[in-house]
């Protein structure tokens, strides 16, 4: 693109959630224009959908370096406890908004405004000659109509949240799911707050395996702990559940470890029933509420449930870019170049190395995916991985190539290995979590013998967390 055209015009960063606002924060600090369009009434509508939720990751996690400088130069904002762990809302309450409401930022943040597509001024897909130098053109709807914006260069950091992945095992809906909207809610509904009413005393079903699940299940079973019998079934597409339960003690993030151990303790005391191997074929309602059908004939259906919780991953939604010159991994729908580092049939969170504008980049200069949405349909993203890209991105755009391509990221590890299958949700291991190795051969009154007691159960599973080894027989020791 011209120097003309790069001086006369912003960049554009579609999504204020947390990666686009440290997008915005490096490219001002660079002294860039911005354009910054949230689809949402607000910033950050994605992470206030799940505002309830406490965050496994604390504060030093969860703040991009750039942004607060900017903050601390322009308010005098403080750093929170850097060990405690934030609620999504506190991060939007705490950092997210004080960022969007910089001098150097608000005045470019447009809210209700969802960008419909992004293309090439007077170029089609199809057209080259002379592509490169036409400034790109975002069809945006805004509150009472459909505008266009110009922009020098596009960053995309609208995620994936918005785009469930359905309940069906296959990545089609479940037959009947669509019919039974009402009953289906997706991601992390406020079990024990908002929506308590709506789950209180009724039987709940849960589908996935990774955090989000987990932490569903868990707010479920505190439900049914306060005296409102409420009934908690968690169905799991695979057949090794252990996964699920991470790397306990050997977490680098405490609170991300003890989630796993917290559900296998409700497990081993029978508080939630699991069905192991049950890839959902169909949903079918009667007076007596929903029946859930699995593929394999021979499992029992799931009967009786009033409601049911998906939380199966979600997936990126490219519409927006049909029409510019893109290139995805077939089966991730991550950026091309970054799908080998990310797949989750080979990695954790804790196990992708450092990557930037180089594996982020696309065939058409300029335009870059990065946060969730570049992980495509690979659950392992992290916030700070997020950060990095986007400063690595900005000093490309910047044609600071050094800068670029000094990329420098710590993750916390899991506590798990990487490697091995996909997680039982079929969308990854556990959501940030690697398979876990495998055990020696189950003996007779361990955990997961057939007839194992509860006490046994929760005993013997319990000491093979800590080893993190795997359950031979998942379907004993849990349901």
């Amino acid at each position: 693109m011209s120097d003309t055209i790069r001086s006369a015009l912003p960049i554009a960063i579609i999504g204020a959630g947390p990666i686009g606002l440290a997008a915005a924060a490096h490219l001002v600090n660079r002294g860039y224009a911005i354009t910054l369009f949230e689809a949402g009434t607000s910033i950050a509508a994605n992470l206030h959908s799940y505002r309830h939720v406490q965050l496994f990751s604390p504060w030093q996690y969860n703040i991009d370096p750039i942004a607060a400088e900017l903050l601390q130069q322009e308010t005098g904002w403080k750093w929170p406890e850097s060990t405690a762990l934030p609620t999504a809302g506190a991060v939007i309450d705490q950092y997210l908004l004080p960022l969007s409401a910089l001098r150097s930022i608000a005045p470019f943040l447009r809210v209700n405004a969802k960008v419909l597509a992004v293309a090439r001024q007077g170029f089609d897909k199809v057209k080259t000659q002379g592509r490169q130098g036409a400034p790109f053109v975002l069809r945006v709807q805004m509150s009472e109509a459909v505008e266009e914006f110009l922009a020098s260069a596009v960053i995309d950091a609208s995620g994936t949240w918005s785009q469930p992945s359905p309940m069906g095992a296959h990545g089609l809906p479940a037959l009947g799911e669509l019919e039974n909207a009402n009953a289906i809610s997706y991601g992390m509904p406020d079990v024990t707050g908002r929506d308590r009413t709506k789950y209180a005393g009724k039987k709940v079903l849960v589908v996935g395996a990774g955090h989000s699940a987990i932490g569903s299940l868990l707010a479920l079973a505190s439900l049914a702990e306060q005296g409102s019998h409420t009934r908690v079934v968690w169905a799991v597409r695979g057949h090794d559940i252990s996964r699920a339960f991470g790397g306990g003690d050997a977490d680098a993030l405490p609170a991300r470890g003890a989630l796993g151990m917290r559900l296998h303790k409700f497990i081993a005391d029978r508080r939630v029933e699991v069905h192991i191997g049950f890839k959902t074929h169909a949903i079918t309602q009667n007076n007596s509420g929903l029946t859930v059908i699995a593929a394999d004939a021979s499992l029992p259906h799931i009967t009786d449930v009033d409601h049911i919780i998906v939380a199966t991953g979600s997936r990126p939604d490219h519409s927006l870019s049909r029409e510019l010159r893109t290139q995805h991994d077939p089966w991730l729908e991550s950026t091309l170049q970054l799908a080998p580092l990310i797949d989750p049939n080979e990695h954790s969170c804790g196990s992708v190395r450092a990557h930037g504008h180089r594996e982020l980049a696309h065939p058409e200069p300029g335009f870059y995916a990065i946060g969730a949405k570049s992980y495509g349909r690979a659950p392992n993203f992290l916030m700070a991985t997020g950060y990095e890209q986007a400063r690595s991105v900005v000093a490309a755009i910047a044609g600071d190539i050094v800068a670029a391509d000094n990329l420098q990221l710590t993750l916390p590890q899991t506590g798990v290995c990487a490697g091995g299958p996909l997680a039982d949700d079929g969308s990854g291991a556990g959501g940030c979590c690697a398979p876990i190795v495998s055990a020696p051969a189950k003996t007779a009154g361990s955990c997961c013998s057939p007839g194992a007691q509860p006490e046994q159960i929760s005993a013997g599973c319990a000491d093979r967390t800590k080893a993190n080894s795997q359950v031979s027989s998942p379907r004993s020791c849990c349901g």
